[in-house]
Parts: C-alpha cells; sequence; structure tokens
C-alpha cells in the first residue's frame, strides 16, 4: 500500500538525470502550465497526470488560488524521466518505489542505482528478444521474396 502524502511540496528534489535534454517549453520565471498544457506537451492524458500525483508518482504539484494544478518545469523534466521509465516496461509499482527513493535524497543512491541497473539488464534482454524476432521476420521475408520471385519465373 502506498500511503500518499498529502503535503504540499515547493522543491523537493527531483532526479531528472534520466532524461537527456531538460523540458523547457518557456523561458524561465515564466513556467507555469495547466494540466491541458502539460498533457498537449508530454502526450499523457490529464487523467494519467492526476492519477501519477495520487499514487505518488509525482510529487505534490502547486496548486493555483482556485485549486487548479500549476505544473512548471521541474514536473515537466521529471514527467520525461517518468515516460522513459514506463517506456522500458517498468512496473508502475517499481516507478512509485523509485519517486520515494528520489523524494528520500542522496541517502538512497544505492537503492536507486540497484533499481535502474535491473531495468537496464531487462532492457538489454528485451533488445536481445527483439533482435532474434527481426532476424526471423528478415529469414520470413527473404524466403518469401525469393520464392515469389521464382514463381513468376516459372
Amino acid at each position: 500500500m502506498t500511503v500518499i502524502d498529502s503535503t504540499p511540496v515547493t522543491s523537493s528534489p527531483v532526479d531528472t538525470r534520466a532524461s537527456t535534454e531538460p523540458v523547457r517549453p518557456r523561458p524561465d520565471g515564466q513556467d507555469r502550465y495547466t494540466i491541458s498544457e502539460v498533457a498537449a506537451l508530454t502526450g499523457l492524458r490529464p487523467h494519467t497526470l492526476r492519477w501519477y500525483e495520487q499514487i505518488g508518482l509525482m510529487p505534490q504539484v502547486e496548486r493555483s488560488h482556485a485549486g487548479q494544478r500549476r505544473f512548471d518545469d521541474r514536473d515537466l523534466e521529471w514527467l520525461a524521466c517518468v515516460t522513459k521509465l514506463r517506456l522500458t516496461g517498468m512496473p508502475v509499482a517499481h516507478m512509485v518505489r523509485y519517486a520515494e527513493l528520489v523524494r528520500q535524497g542522496p541517502a538512497s543512491y544505492g537503492e536507486r542505482q540497484r533499481m535502474l541497473e535491473q531495468t537496464r539488464c531487462d532492457v538489454l534482454a528485451r533488445i536481445a528478444e527483439l533482435h532474434d524476432t527481426l532476424t526471423l521476420l528478415d529469414t520470413k521475408i527473404d524466403f518469401y521474396a525469393d520464392a515469389h520471385r521464382a514463381s513468376e519465373g516459372a
């Protein structure tokens, strides 16, 4: 069970080094985005963004005086990292654990490293599996191309 801390976080440490380039669609100091803007920038649905916050995958997002979520550049960078982790096939529960470790700060570097090393091994295994699949497809494509040429020549 994940316990969600509802205390607003103004500047929690966020490990965004997994993304290669920072996401900064607006100049510094003008980095407040509505949920629909973040959805458009990230390709994530607003429902998904709310769910990520609810399960603790994201820190509490700042709210406007009217209670609307106001994402900032750090949130966008974190979402870019989370999106990459999701592409690795990392289960959401592991991503939530990783987010918890990030919020713990430097004391959790070792555990974060182990998690990412395991994920890297999983990705390499998937790449090898896909490479084998690609080889099979290439073999079949070549077979059918040769068979098609042979039937046309007969």
